[in-house]
């Protein structure tokens, strides 16, 4: 069995349709306050969290076509199970399903704030922007108890160290406390994303992330404290929400988002097949077609690999995206601005690492 497809504990699989089907019907705290995802009669996921004690925190990257050389990741794997991620390959690393054990089968880094203090306290340390979100949610439901990312956040203020969010959660929200004070020193700003403002279409590719009006509102909430706001368009997915690009820079530039960027869908290893089932399964009247336009823009395959190119795609049909993504943009006052966030403040913690404790 091809292992993305690879069913979690109290799940089989139907191998011809490949739906899940669930043995249990059991959902946590958190995702009660989003049941308005849940169709009737249909079961939510059981999710399991195993702790990780990673011995540092902050991941490097030389990546020459992303803004940011470093990320924290508080943890592995995403309630959220949005079909397209790009990070679903990563769980294989633990001999796990890139499919439903990825949104399932969690990790969580306790140790994540006293690990950064630790490594912001290193001699020599040079401060640049903390990216979090690049892999998975930090706002996903379980941080709702575990709050691993409000204790980094905690540790980067304190500090006056730079750091950026991207998130599809409302969750945000909670953090304002800590978000504005930073804004004001010019030190964060947060992007959330929002792919659909259809319900119907949001709760399959999104099955588990906030309602999108939820995500407007948190633009609007985190505009208001004077956070820089921003939205994501990742990904665009041709054929089922390249018609609602123009839509939803407009809500989101009335929401009080300031920039905008957006990138075509990313397919890379396991994600293919998972993406195709996904197709087969909700769109089958379009399936063909939705694949023979990615593959146009990721010259001729599921995916494309490459710097640059990975980000932005190639041919007419990428092409055609980023003029309409840039002409409304313009239209709407969004990405007039250059955003850089300071790294001059940053000032190394103080005393020993036992004040967390």
């Amino acid at each position: 069995m091809n292992p993305s497809l690879r069913p979690a504990r109290g799940a089989t699989l139907n191998r011809e349709s490949t739906r899940f089907n669930l043995s249990e019907r059991v959902a946590d705290g958190d995702w009660l306050d989003e049941r308005e995802w849940v169709d009737d009669g249909v079961a939510s996921l059981r999710t399991t969290v195993t702790v990780e004690h990673p011995k540092t925190i902050i991941t490097k990257n030389a990546s020459p076509d992303v803004p940011f050389d470093r990320s924290i990741n508080a943890y592995r794997g995403c309630e959220h199970g949005c079909i397209y991620c790009f990070a679903r390959p990563s769980h294989a690393f633990h001999d796990l399903s890139p499919g439903l054990d990825f949104e399932t089968r969690l990790f969580a880094k306790p140790d994540a704030a006293s690990l950064l203090r630790a490594e912001l306290m290193k001699p020599g340390y040079s401060p640049r922007p903390i990216a979090m979100g690049t892999n998975t949610d930090p706002y996903q439901p379980i941080e709702g108890k575990w709050r691993i990312t409000r204790a980094l956040l905690e540790v980067l203020s304190d500090c006056d160290h730079p750091a950026s969010i991207t998130t599809k959660s409302d969750r945000v929200v909670r953090d304002i406390d800590l978000l504005a004070p930073m804004a004001a020193k010019g030190l964060t700003g947060v992007a959330l994303s929002i792919t659909s403002l259809d319900p119907k279409i949001a709760r399959t590719l999104e099955p588990r992330a906030p309602h999108p009006e939820k995500r407007l509102a948190a633009l609007r909430k985190l505009a208001e404290a004077g956070i820089p706001a921003f939205v994501s368009l990742a990904p665009v997915v041709p054929a089922i929400t390249d018609h609602e690009m123009e839509h939803i820079l407009e809500r989101a530039a009335g929401a009080g988002a300031r920039a905008a960027f957006f990138l075509p869908v990313r397919l890379p290893y396991e994600v293919a097949p998972l993406f195709r089932a996904w197709l087969d399964e909700h769109f089958p009247d379009r399936a063909a077609k939705v694949m023979s336009i990615i593959q146009s823009i990721r010259g001729g395959r599921d995916n494309d690999p490459n710097f640059y190119t990975r980000m932005q795609g190639q041919g007419p049909w990428a092409d055609l995206l980023r003029t309409r993504f840039h002409k409304a943009c313009r239209k709407l006052g969004l990405n007039n601005e250059r955003f850089v966030l300071r790294t001059d403040l940053f000032r190394p913690p103080e005393g020993a690492q036992m004040r967390l404790f």
